[in-house]
């Protein structure tokens, strides 16, 4: 029997690797992983013991697959929520859907040079005064729901209002800054942490909510030590710690956040 392949086949195969890689990038790092991995070993040999028609244990591993939907969602309910709010927050970009954020998470087009600046010259003063401070900057994907909890500003982006949001005094100072269009949105906001597993243990709480802010949206995160005064950036999932002034001045001026 011939075996033919269509343009419908190659779009099915296209769309569940897509789906797989998205759950990949969600739980990997995450206990969640590991239970992942069982249930597709299962699954497999489920498949075997049915193609070599070994009708007892094909049966019994039958039943316990037919109920695996209701198990997989109770084992995985914060995995989906979070796939979920990726899907509303990562792909549907402020008031519109975007099929190309499936492919892309970042924009390569230059920012605004005066408010790169201003975020680095805060970022610089607070690295070496060893303030901690968390600052989130939108790319896309609307800010809006992390705002809730916050204290809404709409402020012009300056090192000095930076600077006096995170002094340690400041009744704003702890949570994060939201930054979207070039604007402070909000400040003294909670953000959802990370439940990854293997991460360093020299990371605080500050560097888990900016990693677990990056995986639900596709903002680009600022974290300051108040430990170390080391200045790291969080991008989908990914920190690069202790990075200099003029990197970060680079990095800023290079995505599309303005």
């Amino acid at each position: 029997m011939p075996f033919h392949i269509t343009i419908l086949d190659i779009i099915d195969i296209v769309l569940v690797a897509l789906i797989l890689f998205q759950l990949y990038r969600l739980i990997r790092g995450t206990a969640a992983f590991s239970i992942f991995i069982a249930i597709f070993f299962i699954y497999l040999f489920w498949l075997v013991v049915r193609a070599l028609n070994m009708e007892l244990i094909s049966t019994l591993l039958g039943q316990v697959i037919g109920v695996g939907v209701i198990a997989i969602i109770i084992v995985f309910q914060q995995e989906v929520r979070r796939f979920l709010l990726v899907i509303g927050n990562r792909y549907i970009t402020r008031g519109r859907f975007s099929l190309g954020r499936f492919f892309s998470s970042a924009g390569n087009e230059s920012g605004s040079p005066r408010e790169a600046e201003e975020i680095v010259r805060a970022c610089e003063k607070m690295a070496s005064a060893r303030t901690g401070a968390l600052i989130v900057i939108g790319r896309k994907s609307s800010l809006d729901l992390f705002s809730e909890g916050g204290e809404i500003l709409k402020a012009q982006i300056s090192a000095e209002l930076l600077e006096t949001i995170f002094f340690k005094n400041a009744p704003l100072h702890d949570g994060a800054v939201l930054i979207e269009a070039g604007l402070i949105l909000a400040a003294r906001c909670p953000l959802p942490i990370t439940e990854q597993v293997d991460i360093p243990p020299r990371f605080g709480m500050r560097h888990r909510a900016a990693i677990g802010m990056s995986e639900h949206s596709d903002a680009l995160i600022i974290v300051i030590s108040e430990e170390s005064g080391f200045i790291s950036v969080v991008d989908n999932g990914e920190i690069r710690e202790n990075i200099a002034s003029n990197e970060l001045r680079n990095i800023l001026l290079m995505e599309k956040v303005w």
